[in-house]
């Protein structure tokens, strides 16, 4: 039996490589001309050293919820000239937007309560962990004094022993610091966000509530520039990598290349292009690494999803003769239930360390963009399977052109949003059928696009949406949600209202969690119908600039889009629109029959 990836008969882990430093071959100095100045002792504190740090990074909002622990930090927070303090609804919602605004910015920032604040934002954290995000969760802690004292304390589970969120933290974050005595807090701060830059995963930071405000001579002058120490590839290991890669590939009569979602962490995407410009050969994308790759490139063809994959694509993947896959990640959401007719013989698979060949050998110690860089110096010119893609492809159709005022349907719905991008703009696209819909729309160049499909928490868009736009403010972000998903995280529009953002939010209303009805239906899949413009309107309350409207057919959706483009653009424009319940992508009625049979398989034999 062939050994198959992505497959039944072989599900093994992903890589779990750490990411890469922000340049290449040299040191990584994030603002590096700080003067040495003496500080006051409000300016030289444990709470203004933690925010010139974030500002150093590249943080410039932090997104909190108050709580007695974290008033005082976040009085030292706010009073940094660099840093805005963005107060969101609740914890879990402060989290997603630190996960949307490192997706933009390469690093986010919240801040929130002990233990019933941290506990709320665990979820986040969790997530942005496994889609490899530098989160920096801080929370303001229990009183220095109070820790080994056996005093019980509020906001706690009623026990003297205050580590239960410590603990809860240790599984999703990358390093943890308890700063409860100023001698240490300078390098366990230190230690923690560089941590979080060089493993591209999140940090946990506590920090005493009693310490926020003291100042230590650590903290006395102006930090001295962040710096991180380059990472560098065995250059033996790189070179015999580079030679077995090559051998396979250039003996293939008609290899792709297929990228993944870790050439973000890798930093990786430039050099895979240029691989791709070198080698020629016919180019796709994994699911959760669109918009990671130009797809007016050339010998673009699409999204390889299996089963679900763009038009024509997965012929040609899955009929080549090699593959080189770049960052992937096979999960059972990736694969479609496991069905990926791949060969293990036939890849080559690059994490962003790791280089493993076929059924041969693997070569660690050896950066991704290393490698491709030296790869795409030695393979042959061979555009075979583009060759063979066009000469297959067959020009996608529209959908039939609706009747006046007739019910509005999905694929009409995305027709027009397809319209609406530009380098300008950044698409959000949630947990459910948006993940199909979205994935078919083709994104200009330097579009924005993101989803969180590993991790999958349902809810994530609202406070992701929230997070883009804040980072990148000259984009406008188009967010794609249905109604089950915003009923869990809906509050935080009232945030993007307060900061002022633009983004145009597609409040998809089917009545229902429609991407589990796929996998699995019941009754419980059936929610309570909201009255959702009349809900963000009672939010914007007459306070900012915010615009809604409902939606029943085409001709209501061609003024609305005409309006939220023109006369509201310098509002957030909230569009309900209303489908039917079984208005689905036939994208997801495949894959969540894959899944539900995956999902479904009986115990192995004892």
């Amino acid at each position: 039996m062939d050994t198959k990836i992505g497959s039944l008969d072989a599900c093994k882990p992903a890589c779990c490589d750490l990411g890469s430093p922000p340049s290449n071959g040299t040191v990584s100095t994030i603002l590096n001309s700080v003067p040495s100045t003496f500080l006051d002792s409000f300016e030289a504190s444990l709470g203004r050293h933690v925010a010139r740090r974030l500002v150093q990074i590249g943080v410039t909002d932090v997104f909190s919820v108050p709580g007695d622990f974290n008033l005082t930090l976040l009085d030292h927070l706010i009073a940094e000239p660099g840093l805005n303090n963005i107060g969101c609804c609740n914890e879990l919602n402060a989290g997603y937007a630190a996960d949307g605004y490192a997706r933009s910015r390469g690093v986010g920032a919240c801040v929130v309560t002990f233990s019933v604040g941290g506990l709320s934002v665990l979820n986040a954290i969790a997530g942005a962990y496994s889609e490899n995000l530098p989160v920096i969760c801080i929370v303001g802690g229990p009183n220095s004094n109070d820790y080994g004292t056996n005093r019980i304390l509020h906001h706690t589970i009623g026990l003297s022993d205050f580590s239960q969120e410590l603990r809860c933290f240790q599984t999703v974050t990358c390093y943890q610091a308890v700063v409860k005595n100023l001698e240490d807090a300078h390098e366990q701060i230190d230690t923690a966000i560089s941590t979080a830059l060089k493993e591209s995963k999140p940090v946990y930071i506590s920090i005493s509530c009693n310490l926020a405000g003291l100042p230590h001579p650590s903290f006395s002058r102006e930090p001295v520039p962040f710096s991180l120490a380059p990472k560098w590839s065995n250059k033996m290991g790189l070179e015999a990598a580079v030679e077995a890669a090559a051998e396979l590939l250039n003996k293939a009569v008609k290899p792709v290349l297929l990228g993944g979602p870790k050439m973000r962490v890798a930093k990786a995407c430039d050099a895979f292009v240029e691989l791709a410009d070198a080698c020629c050969y016919a180019l796709a994308v994994m699911p959760s690494g669109k918009g990671l790759v130009p797809e007016d490139h050339p010998h673009f063809i699409g999204t390889y999803w299996g089963a679900v994959s763009t038009a024509f694509c997965a012929e040609i993947v899955e009929s080549a003769d090699a593959y080189l896959f770049a960052g992937p990640i096979f999960n059972d959401y990736s694969s479609v239930g496991y069905s990926l007719l791949l060969k293990k013989e036939k890849a080559i698979i690059v994490q962003p360390e790791r280089v493993m060949i076929g059924n041969g050998p693997q070569f660690g110690c050896v950066l991704m963009k290393d490698f491709l860089r030296e790869l795409a110096k030695r393979l042959k010119r061979n555009p075979t399977s583009y060759e063979n893609y066009h000469r297959i492809y067959v020009p996608e159709g529209h959908p039939p052109k609706a009747e006046p005022r007739e019910p509005l349907r999905v694929n009409v719905l995305f027709q027009h949003i397809q319209k609406m991008l530009s380098s300008k703009t950044a698409v959000i696209a949630e947990t459910g059928d948006s993940w199909f819909n979205c994935q078919k729309l083709k994104l200009p160049r330097a579009c924005g696009y993101e989803f969180q499909m590993q991790y999958g928490s349902i809810g994530w868009s609202v406070g992701a949406t929230l997070g883009y736009a804040q980072a990148v403010p000259e984009k406008r972000v188009i967010a794609c949600i249905g109604d089950g998903s915003f009923q869990v995280t809906a509050q935080d529009v009232s945030t993007m209202i307060r900061c002022g953002q633009r983004s145009i939010i597609f409040l998809i209303n089917n009545g229902g969690y429609t991407i589990e009805v796929e996998i699995h239906d019941g009754p419980y899949n059936v929610i309570k119908n909201w009255n959702y413009t009349g809900l963000i309107d009672a939010i914007h309350n007459g306070h900012g600039k915010c615009w809604t409207t409902k939606v029943h057919c085409e001709e209501e959706l061609i003024e609305a889009i005409e309006k939220a483009t023109g006369a509201k653009k310098d509002c957030l424009c909230f569009l309900e629109v209303i489908v039917h319940k079984d208005d689905t992508s036939k994208e997801l009625l495949e894959w969540g029959s894959r899944v539900s049979a995956a999902n479904s398989r009986p115990p192995n034999p004892q």
